[in-house]
C-alpha cells in the first residue's frame, strides 16, 4: 500500500463473483473519508473526501456489449461518475447527498447481472476444463494442462457462488409474492 495525506493506494484482487464484497469494501473506504478516484487492474486508487461522501457501485458490462457510452451517459445525467474499467467490471460513485444509488432496482435485473456473470465464468471454465484435458492426456506430464484443471475448478466455484447467490434471490421473490 502507498499512500500520502491525500492519495492511497491498495493492491487488491476480488473474484468478478464477489463484486459485491469489493462493493463493500469499496464503501467501508468511503465511510472512512477516502472516496474511489481511479481504478486498475488489482489497484484501487483513492483521494481523501468527507466520510461517507461517495456511494459507490459496481457492474459486470462486457465492453462488446451495446449501448455502453449510452449507458455511461445516462448513469452521469442521475449524477453518477464513471471511474473506470477494469477488465468487464465498471465502477461508479455518486454523491451520498443525491440520495439512494442503485444500479439494479429489483430481484430481475439483478438476476440479469448474475446471469451474465456466471455465462462469462461458464465460458472460462469450459475452455480451461478443455485445455486441461487435452493437455494432460496428450503430455501425460505434469505442466500447464493441471493448471488449467485447477482454474477450472476454482471457476466452477465461483459458479456455485453465483448459483447460490441467485437462489437467495428466487427466495426474495418468492417471500415477497
Amino acid at each position: 500500500m502507498k499512500n500520502n495525506e491525500n492519495i492511497k493506494t491498495v493492491y487488491r484482487w476480488y473474484w468478478n463473483w464477489d463484486f459485491k464484497k469489493a462493493e463493500s469494501w469499496l464503501n467501508a473506504m468511503s465511510m472512512q473519508g477516502w472516496a474511489l478516484k481511479k481504478i486498475g487492474f488489482c489497484k484501487y486508487t483513492f483521494e481523501k473526501c468527507a466520510p461517507n461522501e461517495y456511494a459507490i457501485r459496481l457492474e459486470f458490462r462486457p465492453a462488446l456489449q451495446k449501448a455502453n457510452a449510452d449507458y455511461v451517459a445516462f448513469l452521469e445525467d442521475l449524477g453518477a461518475e464513471y471511474i473506470g474499467r477494469c477488465a468487464n467490471m465498471v465502477f461508479f460513485r455518486r454523491k451520498t447527498e443525491l440520495g439512494e444509488f442503485e444500479l439494479f432496482s429489483d430481484n430481475a435485473s439483478k438476476k440479469a447481472h448474475l446471469d451474465l456473470i456466471a455465462g462469462c465464468v461458464f465460458a472460462l471454465m469450459m475452455m480451461n476444463l478443455i485445455i486441461g484435458i487435452v493437455n494432460c492426456t496428450l503430455n501425460r506430464a505434469f505442466g500447464f494442462g493441471w493448471i488449467s484443471l485447477v482454474v477450472a475448478g476454482m471457476l466452477a466455484y465461483g459458479l456455485g457462488k453465483i448459483n447460490a447467490a441467485r437462489e437467495r434471490l428466487k427466495e426474495d421473490s418468492t417471500l415477497y409474492e
